[in-house]
């Protein structure tokens, strides 16, 4: 992805764009049920594939997750997570990062509107803010996000979570849209053109913000972290729908307590290995500023 505005005389580049996914998962439900059906399924893929992809010392850390009141937005939920990841990083990026380092992600839940913003235990100058809001359409909302900055360039992609290509070493075939089909829905094998007569389809659109303030590295860290977002953003979708029978009968108590135990597990993969270095790493990141 190509970069899209830079400010003159400056250090900081910036981009944003929207990434519109569209959600099968809720494609055969009733509009009133849709937000609350999706929302399940987001809350177990979530925790699911957090837990797959962390081990040996890698992965997801949840720090704290309860419910959190916004004068504002209302009754929502807020987590953070720490996300160690240095072996997933490209070559050029090990060689400049501590040999272990995490993301710090929070995120505010005030379902069908979440924010979620990402900062870096080594690169203070390095954030994501991500806006989510969530609509019955097929993604032709352009103004959706009112507060967007009118005069900052962006570019619009949209997602499909069965015919776009993931990464590889991602892919699964019982998680891939075009042959699953689910045996408690009958949803499933998604062919090009579904998005056109699947009715009703919900769209889930994102917007990106980057800020890397490090001279030398703007470019190339802005092009890897856009492709990462997107990448998650696609298999993390594949696989909700994909998991929808594991899923579906839940309520909204049942996949809190899967979320609950899920974390707990997830933090004995991932913490023990830290516990001794997040002191250290943190006091590395002070030193840097």
């Amino acid at each position: 992805m190509s970069p899209h505005s830079q400010f003159q005389g400056s250090t900081r580049r910036k981009r944003r764009h929207h990434t519109a996914f569209f959600g099968p998962v809720l494609e055969r439900l009733h509009v009133k049920l849709q937000f609350y059906q999706y929302k399940i399924g987001q809350l177990y893929m979530i925790s699911k594939h957090s837990h797959e992809q962390s081990d040996r010392g890698e992965g997801v850390e949840v720090v704290q997750n309860e419910p959190f009141e916004d004068p504002h937005h209302g009754n929502g939920q807020f987590t953070e997570k720490r996300v160690y990841l240095n072996s997933k990083l490209p070559s050029w990026a090990r060689a400049v990062v501590p040999k272990i380092f995490y993301v710090t992600e929070k995120a505010w839940n005030y379902y069908p509107y979440t924010i979620t913003e990402y900062t870096c235990s080594f690169l203070p100058k390095f954030s994501i803010h991500i806006e989510t809001k969530y609509e019955d359409n097929k993604g032709s909302n352009n103004s959706i996000f009112d507060n967007e900055a009118k005069d900052v360039d962006r570019e619009v992609c949209f997602i499909d979570i069965a015919c776009d290509d993931i990464p590889e070493r991602y892919y699964k075939e019982s998680e891939d849209p075009k042959h699953f089909k689910s045996e408690k829905t009958g949803r499933g094998q998604l062919q090009e053109g579904w998005r056109d007569n699947h009715q009703p389809i919900m769209c889930s659109y994102k917007l990106v913000t980057v800020k890397f303030e490090v001279w030398g590295l703007q470019t190339r860290v802005e092009q890897f972290v856009h492709k990462v977002v997107r990448d998650i953003l696609l298999i993390g979708h594949r696989q909700a729908f994909a998991w929808v029978d594991e899923w579906y009968d839940m309520t909204m108590d049942d996949v809190r307590e899967y979320e609950k135990n899920m974390h707990e597990q997830t933090n004995i993969k991932v913490c023990n290995q830290h516990s001794s270095t997040v002191d250290d790493i943190e006091s590395h990141a002070k030193a840097s500023t």
